[in-house]
């Protein structure tokens, strides 16, 4: 979250609801998994600690923020780290499948042939996406993230479909 906040900011001054427009024309939503009422504690954290600045404190509570060169370190930190370091994707499913053998057959099927529908929907869906984003103001490699979501999506629907023929084949779990 802090890079995406210190990204958001890059391109100048903003208050909150600024940031939180800015991530939606990226489609941050989509693929970062943002709370977009963090983004408030978050500008809030990164001016105490100096990565930011407040150049307006307006009325009704509405206050804009600005990078301090601190926080375009510190994005340029991250933002080259994040480039370089391949982490572990925490995903649910992939705990739930460790216990897969504490499910019944019927069970599994159904969870699999459901996760199935959902996955096909997902991907046909962001197939459809492509390009809407530029509309809005997003530079064309935001579609980037799309690519990779729907990669990662077509992925895991191979592996689902596959389980099934196991499972109904009895040779899972």
């Amino acid at each position: 979250m802090r890079i995406l906040i210190l990204g958001a900011l890059l391109d100048g001054p903003m208050n909150g609801y600024g940031v939180r427009r800015r991530l939606e024309t990226m489609g941050a939503d989509n693929w970062a998994n943002v709370a977009f009422g963090s983004i408030y504690h978050g500008l809030g954290k990164m001016a105490d600690e100096g990565l930011l600045e407040i150049v307006e404190a307006g009325k009704g509570g509405k206050v804009v923020y600005a990078l301090t060169e601190t926080g375009r370190a510190d994005f340029h930190r991250m933002l080259v780290t994040a480039w370089h370091e391949v982490k572990p994707i925490v995903d649910p499913f992939q705990v739930a499948l460790t216990f897969m053998d504490r499910l019944e057959k019927q069970e599994i099927l159904d969870a699999l042939y459901g996760r199935m529908t959902q996955l096909k929907t997902s991907v046909e869906t962001i197939g459809h996406i492509f390009g809407a984003k530029q509309r809005y103001g997003a530079p064309q490699h935001v579609d980037e993230n799309l690519r990779l979501t729907r990669a990662m999506l077509q992925a895991q629907l191979d592996w689902v479909e596959k389980a099934i023929k196991q499972v109904e084949a009895d040779e899972l779990p």
